[in-house]
């Protein structure tokens, strides 16, 4: 997941000096930024983004104390002392020197009285991005060998800067003029300084493999190439998409370098599943996750104080704000003593047999890999556009009623994440999910680009499914995402019902073959009929989970009970086929006739 936060002058400059780029432990003033690393056990932070070029730095550079200082805590350029130096030799006046220096507009401007509401406005030094794998990647990140270690943080270093550059291809918008009324795409890209941690640092110390990704506001316009600031409104709308990406890209890199699979898993019920590395024992998140329990234990206590104040249940809002209260409460202080990384995975791995056995902990990557063979013994991934995007609108309908077409990316992402179980989706696939979203299945509303379902697209002439929706959609004993997920259900039962009597009611004709995933190809879709009609579009590909193939199941045997009985009536009213002889070759799928099934070895057609 990842999560971010304003890095402002005062407070927020000083626990990124003091914490974040050591470790987020306690930096004790006059010790050297090298000399703090080197004691906490983190290596040091490096230089990432397209946008480095500009300002003289390479990908991969190490993260010097001046440099940061100077860009993420002053807004100037990195290398400003030689600039300055250069300019005073060359005659030019200290204030001068000084402002050449500055990336944009100075962060005292956003502070002195001339500026319009002063008091109201604190500048932003830049974003704080942290970027967490799943929980289960914590636990085989610590709990096995070096090797696998070494490969896991290597999956989250391609997760981490893939996405990254998404954000600044796709998200990244600089501000000028008053009120940031005129925005566009950064010129190059953005500078991010990467930090990367290892443990929780509360009093007992748990694995926690992350990164603090700290992007400067600073950025240049793409007509002028002038220095100005980023949108921070433009990132936090996109923030859960990005998430949602970040979690995706990491579960395709582990599968395709470990070969594992992943599973779902409810953590709290009624809420969104998580995806789990297969085969880790569950026990072990339990011990992993000692802050959570803290939360839960809290969390009664001031749900019950809620409701006896406000007199009834929190809602959805209420509830986030609750638990975020609840964390404040029980955060313990973090322990001053520091350990390597080789002690803490002794100490990690020591604690874990103690509590559950050496048949556990040593077994975890056997374990994972004959799980990943069960997975993908059941599972075939592989993406139907259209059932995806059936599947996204109403989700994002039931949550939010109305939406943008962020919110539809990042569900389209978890889609694919549920689908695909690590393995790798083609490029742009997230982006057809949503375009068909929108072009086939929602309208406009309000302002702002907002949209909202299409209802009469979902339901072209169909009252009596819509009556079977609302009832669903409005149980209110129900969580929203339970809600949502039971108008999913029922819109997809929808579509792959209009697919059988597609098929059973015309001759069988050609259709667009199942595209696997991990394809090169882009096949477009037939797009013949009225937009009533796009929901029987030729499918791209079948999503072959459990519950679509135990329905593809009954579906086969209903259709060949069908075609028992028309044969059954079809005899008894002319009489009995008469049989090819044993010379005679079995007729060809264009030879038969419609509504005989086909020989042995043959298909009629459709996807296989």
């Amino acid at each position: 997941m990842i999560s971010m936060s304003p890095v402002r002058p005062g407070a927020g400059w000083r626990y990124l000096f003091r914490g974040v780029m050591v470790g987020d432990g306690h930096r004790s003033a006059g010790t050297l930024l090298r000399a703090a690393q080197d004691e906490a056990g983190v290596p040091p932070g490096v230089w990432k983004g397209r946008g480095l070029a500009a300002l003289g730095l390479r990908d991969g550079d190490v993260v010097t104390e001046r440099q940061a200082e100077l860009l993420l805590g002053e807004g100037r350029h990195p290398d400003a002392d030689r600039i300055e130096r250069e300019l005073l030799t060359a005659g030019e006046s200290p204030a001068r020197a000084r402002r050449a220096t500055v990336l944009g507009r100075p962060i005292e401007h956003n502070r002195s009285p001339e500026t319009d509401k002063a008091k109201e406005r604190t500048p932003w030094l830049a974003f704080d991005l942290v970027f967490r794998p799943p929980p289960t990647a914590h636990l085989a990140w610590a709990l096995m060998d070096d090797e696998h270690r070494r490969v896991l943080e290597l999956c989250d270093d391609v997760a981490r800067d893939k996405t990254l550059a998404w954000l600044e291809e796709s998200v990244a918008q600089i501000r000028w003029k008053a009120g940031g009324k005129h925005r566009a795409r950064v010129k190059d890209g953005l500078v991010v300084a990467v930090f990367r941690h290892y443990e929780s640092r509360a009093t007992e110390s748990r694995p926690l493999l992350h990164a603090h990704a700290v992007v400067s506001i600073r950025a240049r316009r793409p007509h002028d190439g002038k220095w100005g600031n980023l949108s921070a409104d433009s990132l936090m709308a996109h923030i859960v998409a990005a998430d949602t990406l970040y979690t995706l890209l990491f579960m395709e890199e582990v599968s395709a370098r470990l070969g594992w699979a992943w599973e779902p898993r409810e953590v709290t019920p009624g809420r969104r599943p998580v995806m789990d590395i297969a085969g880790i024992d569950r026990r072990l998140i339990g011990w992993q996750s000692t802050r959570r329990q803290q939360i839960e234990d809290a969390l009664p206590v001031l749900t019950a104080r809620y409701e006896e104040r406000q007199g009834h249940v929190p809602g959805e809002r209420a509830s986030y704000a609750l638990a975020c209260q609840a964390a404040d409460q029980t955060r313990p202080p973090k322990r001053t003593e520091l350990w390597s990384l080789t002690e803490l995975r002794r100490r990690w791995r020591t604690s874990a047999v103690r509590a559950f056995g050496a048949d556990v902990v040593y077994r975890l990557a056997e374990r994972a890999r004959a799980a990943a063979a069960a997975v993908w013994a059941r599972v075939r991934p592989v993406v139907d556009i259209v059932l995806a995007a059936v599947d996204v609108v109403a989700v994002v309908y039931v949550m939010r009623g109305a939406f943008k077409r962020h919110h539809l990316l990042a569900e389209a992402r978890r889609h694919l994440a549920y689908v695909l179980r690590g393995r790798p989706h083609e490029p742009g696939m997230d982006e057809q999910i949503v375009q068909t979203v929108v072009d086939d299945y929602t309208r406009p509303v309000g302002r702002g680009h907002m949209m909202t379902a299409d209802l009469r697209a979902l339901y072209p002439r169909d009252t009596e499914d819509q009556a079977v929706l609302r009832p669903l959609t409005r149980k209110r004993s129900a969580s929203p995402y339970e809600r949502a997920r039971l108008a999913a259900d029922a819109l997809a039962a929808r579509v792959r019902a209009a697919r059988r009597a597609e098929r059973l009611g015309s001759r069988p004709r050609p259709r667009t073959v199942a595209v696997p995933a991990a394809s090169r190809s882009h096949p477009r879709p037939l797009r013949t009929g009225p937009k009533d009609g796009r929901l029987l579009e030729q499918e791209t590909g079948v999503v072959t989970v459990e519950q679509t193939r135990r329905t593809l199941e009954a579906a086969a045997a209903q259709m060949a009970a069908t075609l028992q009985d028309s044969r059954r009536a079809r005899e008894a009213a002319y009489g009995p086929r008469p049989q090819p002889t044993p010379a005679t070759a079995p007729p060809t799928h264009a030879q038969q006739q419609p509504g005989t099934p086909p020989a042995p070895g043959q298909t009629p057609g459709g996807v296989t």
